[in-house]
């Protein structure tokens, strides 16, 4: 063990990589405390659609960052950089070595790198105005609009993706500045912890396969009950986050008659690999991350080659 840690550890990559069982063996070995980064397992009564640890294992390893705040409540990327901030600091202060893991990049990215966007309350009429004209003009339109104001950007986002079109708008209105002005302002900026980053994945197929297996474990283990729990006993909105939450707004649907089960379970899975897919590309931007091909590498060798490399870094 080194006298004092300065740097935070950070376990990335898309869901069902095998983040956690590694997580658990850093932790066992530099004397860790895990900070979950999954937008997701913040929520109460969340438990097996999230792939929370156990409350046998949270109480071997401390985990930070579960179970928060109930599922009506709202939780946005810097609400997670103002808590993990102090967690941070404190456990540095027990001589202990954070170790953030999880699959939601923003989060991950807001601690270390920082968040650039001010924090600002939504504009809900600004929003709904744009919303009428992209329905009465078409997409292109609005679209148009993002094009006068931050041609960079509007070059990123197709047209049909009017939500965050019309947020590149709100965020120049509200703000003076646009969203590449708020990213370039990000870029050089200095990183605001010294981190060693562990990125996890597998090849394709098998990655979508334990996807697949994991989805029909989470039935096995009550997540349509657990689900149901939530509808009944929460009040979501369609806009709320917990109800965009993958595993719960299609069986949501289902209690709603839209569709019936077996495609809700389809619909979960598909929209999982579609998920990790998302992830994979969101953290492949990051040259810092040191990858991990699980599909390539027996597991007592992997944690073999990661713990000699946080041993080398840290």
């Amino acid at each position: 063990m080194v006298d004092k840690y300065d740097k935070v550890i950070a376990v990335v990559g898309p869901t069902a990589a095998g983040k956690t069982e590694l997580s658990l063996k850093i932790a066992d070995e530099f004397d860790a405390e895990i900070i979950s980064a999954d937008s997701m397992q913040i929520y109460k009564n969340m438990d097996i659609g999230t792939a929370k640890v156990s409350e046998e294992i949270q109480n071997k390893v401390h985990h930070h960052q579960i179970d928060i705040i109930t599922p009506e409540k709202d939780y946005s990327v810097a609400d997670y950089q103002d808590d993990v901030d102090p967690i941070i600091e404190n456990i540095f202060q027990k001589n202990k070595l954070p170790l953030i893991v999880g699959g939601t990049g923003l989060y991950i990215k807001a601690v270390l790198e920082g968040f650039s966007l001010p924090d600002m309350e939504p504009d809900e009429e600004l929003r709904e105005k744009l919303r009428k004209e992209a329905k009465k003009n078409g997409n292109e339109y609005v679209h148009d609009k993002l094009k006068d104001i931050d041609p960079k950007l509007a070059d990123k986002l197709h047209p049909n993706d009017v939500r965050r079109v019309i947020r590149g708008i709100e965020i120049y209105k509200l703000t003076g500045h646009t969203k590449t002005y708020y990213k370039k302002k990000q870029k050089e900026a200095p990183p605001r912890q010294q981190a060693i980053k562990i990125g996890l994945t597998r090849d394709r197929k098998e990655l979508y396969d334990r996807i697949n297996k994991r989805v029909d474990l989470m039935i096995e283990e009550g997540l349509i009950e657990e689900a149901k729990y939530i509808f009944i006993n929460y009040e979501l909105d369609d806009k709320s986050t917990a109800r965009q939450a993958i595993g719960y707004k299609e069986l949501f649907n289902y209690f709603n008659g839209e569709y019936d089960l077996e495609e809700a379970v389809r619909l979960i899975k598909r929209n999982t690999r579609r998920y990790a897919k998302r992830q994979l590309s969101f953290f492949k931007r990051d040259d810092s991350i040191k990858w991990y091909n699980i599909s390539k590498i027996n597991k007592e060798k992997l944690f073999k080659n990661v713990l000699n490399h946080l041993r080398n870094n840290l």
